[in-house]
């Protein structure tokens, strides 16, 4: 039998969304705007990372015709012999937003038609009666906050008044989030998870994707570090998608970071964590070399879009992908006759963009299927299009979404 491994690299956006004017993001675009700072030396910081943007793994699956596919442009990236049994698409989101949940659900077949609630970009940015809820039933003596923020920034500014008071620290973003950051040893984890199993229940009305538990440490300014205990409160899926398929016909999904949590552990066999890029591509080689036939590793690399894409980092994001792209060959060589690799991204989070919040742009597909032919998929009209091609590779009924390119590149 088959086994898929799918890797998300989070926000790994290449431009040429259709509709990103309507989310003011006309001409955003991660890979190529990384590309060109890249090219021009503005990419680089002392001590990280010098020159232009190189991705020979990425691209030997077909990282620029992606790209040409999704913009018209290769973005300058080398050119590079494609790998044997490669293939390569661009794809277009049809949910509505461009968050986390949303980008996911839908590569997983499972579209998001509806708008989320959202909190304005105002400070408080929780109505008050919401606040007022929140503080009476967790018996709290306040909160901290109260705005759009970075979690980084946020937990800086706040961290030393959230020890000294007791009193978390909750802001938002432009996604559909309510984020509470609360100190490991002085708030206590297990506290910061019943708080924020106590906030999911109260922002259900508001239609709220996730709460996000993020527990950090240290003792002062300058020094607070957020841990790899963060967990998410998402909102159920709405209706069956891969995971929930791969599990019904005796597949094993194995989820990687915060896959778990985005599907509210449904269809999840087992969760493995790491702190960071790097950890998380150890856990999931482990789980390669456990997956069994008709397993499906589904992970989501975070680092690009949390530590680089919010922060508009250019040099750090680059980096990141030049350290993923050294390590893929580790992934390719796990790979036998009847798996297939696909990596892609669930939204954009262009670091040269204004603001911090993600950006609408098409994605990459791309991957590696040995026995396979490979070659071009084209341009999905739906992130859909992947969880139905992995579907039909582990020889699963269709799904409602999408539509499968698997007959194109068998």
């Amino acid at each position: 039998m088959a086994r898929a491994f799918l890797f998300v690299l989070d926000s790994f956006g290449i431009g040429g969304a259709p509709d990103a004017a309507r989310y003011g993001d006309a001409g955003a675009n991660t890979l190529g705007h990384i590309a060109a700072a890249c090219a021009a030396g503005s990419g680089d910081r002392s001590g990280l990372r010098r020159g232009p943007l190189t991705l020979p793994n990425m691209t030997a699956l077909g990282l620029a015709a992606a790209s040409r596919l999704a913009t018209g442009s290769d973005c300058g990236l080398p050119d590079s012999t494609p790998a044997a049994h490669a293939f390569h698409a661009a794809a277009q989101e049809v949910s509505s937003g461009k968050d986390t949940p949303s980008g996911h659900w839908e590569i997983a077949g499972l579209p998001v038609p509806f708008d989320w609630g959202y909190f304005p970009h105002a400070q408080p940015a929780f109505p008050a009666e919401l606040t007022a809820a929140v503080v009476r039933e967790a018996a709290l003596p306040g909160i901290l906050g109260d705005r759009h923020a970075s979690g980084t920034e946020i937990i800086d500014a706040c961290g030393e008044e959230h020890i000294r008071t007791g009193k978390p620290i909750c802001y938002t973003s432009a996604d559909s989030v309510y984020q509470i950051a609360a100190h490991e040893t002085h708030f206590g984890l297990e506290r910061l998870y019943e708080l924020c199993e106590t906030v999911r229940r109260l922002v259900d009305p508001l239609n709220i994707g996730r709460v996000i538990a993020r527990p950090f440490v240290g003792e002062r300014r300058g020094a607070f570090e957020r841990t790899a205990n963060r967990r998410d409160y998402a909102v159920p899926p709405a209706g069956p998608t891969l995971l929930d398929r791969v599990e019904e016909h005796g597949g094993r999904v194995i989820a990687i970071g915060k896959i778990g949590d985005i599907f509210a552990h449904r269809g999840v066999t087992e969760v493995r964590k790491g702190a960071g890029n790097m950890a998380l591509f150890d856990r999931a080689l482990e789980a390669m070399d456990d997956a069994g036939d008709g397993a499906l590793v589904f992970a989501n690399f975070v680092d690009f879009d949390t530590l680089f894409g919010h922060r508009r980092d250019v040099a750090g994001y680059a980096a990141a992908l030049e350290a993923f792209d050294r390590r893929l060959p580790e992934a390719m060589a796990r790979l036998r006759p009847g798996d297939m690799l696909v990596l892609t991204a669930d939204h954009g989070c262009d670091p040269t963009w204004s603001g911090t919040d993600h950006t609408r742009e098409r994605v990459p597909v791309i991957g590696l299927a040995p026995g396979l032919k490979g070659g071009s998929a084209g341009l999905r009209a739906s992130f859909a299009d992947i969880g139905e091609t992995v579907a039909e590779h582990l020889g699963l009924p269709p799904g409602r979404h999408g539509a499968s390119f698997y007959r194109t590149i068998a």
